[in-house]
């Protein structure tokens, strides 16, 4: 590209924004050139608007530290300065979707982290390696917003995106059914252990809302557009159970899942190594070479060696103990038990997994038989957008 674009950050000071600053540095087609934030923040430079409370691991660039940063809410104002924004505001749900709604209508593309717009029905909400087809959507919310080049697309919940890879790669075999367990990290919560000294060898079992996220936001991603809106998927059927563990970065999700056809181990491999989208088809700058790896080795992967794969925007995966007992059922169900795990090391083996949901049919109790699986994998689960 010969020139670059002029990208802006809503909600610069934050976690989020933080994150955006970082991934950014020394891109080779976009350059940050406006930060935006809360009035308090505004008219400081960046670096005395953030003061202390940088949180990323590798320092602050050189390149916006003595930016002023500009106050989100003048929208004609920071619009005019970029060709398009990431928004990483703090607000409340209907302010978020007002507001990246007003940028939108400034002609200005509104790439979001938020949730707030992740069910509006002509908004897309993209893992590019999966649907990168339902931007074809913005079309339609175009002219509901009556813009010609302001839109707004959105990312999933950073803990789906760990796992949906997979369902993805594994779409022949017709996944059926899904038991989620996801083991979240604080900073999907925006914090860090110094913020939240309390999660320090802690687990709290309930995080509030993220169950109906887990369950309801796979299936949009895994829908189509009709009549100018997203229809999410009728299957698979999920049902989730959402832990915060002690993990700075990243998100576990223990799954088991049901398929009405019978996989092999060899073909569970092989439509993983060679699933790839949009973003490797184009060799997009950001994109993973290799989306998902498969690791041989019996103690790979571990977090600490393979949590950075691809600068995070990819997976390690390991499968172990492919069963069938089939013989035992009138028909063949299958259920491939996925570990992927992000930071944090978790017994393969929970006794509570032998449990049978009381939600789900008889298939799924382990005596009768099932194909059982464990993946081991690691994805940035931040924002993944294709450009």
């Amino acid at each position: 590209m010969e020139q670059k674009l002029k990208v802006g950050i809503l909600g610069a000071t934050g976690m989020v924004g933080q994150r955006f600053i970082s991934l950014l540095e020394n891109h080779p087609w976009f350059e940050i050139t406006t930060l935006a934030a809360s009035a308090r923040s505004a008219g400081k430079t960046y670096e005395e608007a953030v003061g202390a409370h940088w949180k990323m691991e590798t320092p602050m660039p050189e390149s916006v530290r003595k930016m002023i940063v500009m106050n989100v809410s003048e929208v004609e104002k920071v619009a005019a300065t970029v060709d398009f924004v990431f928004s990483a505001v703090n607000m409340t749900k209907d302010e978020i979707k007002a507001i990246e709604e007003e940028y939108a209508k400034t002609e200005t593309p509104v790439v979001s982290n938020n949730s707030a717009h992740r069910w509006t029905p002509d908004v897309p909400m993209v893992v590019p390696e999966i649907n990168p087809e339902h931007f074809d959507v913005i079309e339609h919310q175009r002219k509901r917003l009556g813009t010609k080049r302001g839109f707004i697309a959105v990312k999933p919940n950073c803990s789906i995106q760990s796992y949906t890879p997979c369902i993805a790669a594994w779409k022949e075999f017709e996944p059926l059914e899904l038991v989620v367990t996801t083991y979240q990290a604080i900073s999907g919560a925006g914090k860090t252990f110094e913020d939240w000294p309390e999660m320090v060898e802690n687990i709290i079992p309930y995080i509030g809302g993220e169950e109906e996220k887990s369950e309801q936001e796979p299936l949009r991603v895994f829908g189509h557009i009709e009549n100018g809106e997203i229809v999410k998927s009728a299957l698979p059927k999920i049902t989730c159970q959402c832990v915060r563990v002690p993990v700075l970065n990243g998100h576990t999700a223990a799954v088991f899942i049901r398929f009405g056809k019978k996989p092999t181990k060899e073909q569970l491999i092989e439509k993983l190594v060679s699933f790839k989208g949009a973003p490797q088809e184009l060799d997009l700058p950001s994109a993973p070479k290799q989306f998902i790896q498969y690791l041989e080795d019996d103690n790979r992967p571990q977090v600490r060696l393979d949590v950075d794969y691809e600068n995070g925007m990819a997976f390690r995966v390991r499968l172990w103990n492919i069963l069938f007992f089939g013989r035992r059922v009138r028909r063949l169900r299958g259920a491939v038990r996925l570990e992927i795990r992000y930071r944090f090391h978790l017994d393969r083996r929970r006794e509570r997994l032998n449990r049978k949901p009381a939600s789900l049919g008889r298939s799924w109790a382990p005596h009768e038989g099932y194909e059982s699986a464990s993946v081991f994998a690691h994805d940035a689960g931040l924002l993944r957008v294709a450009f």
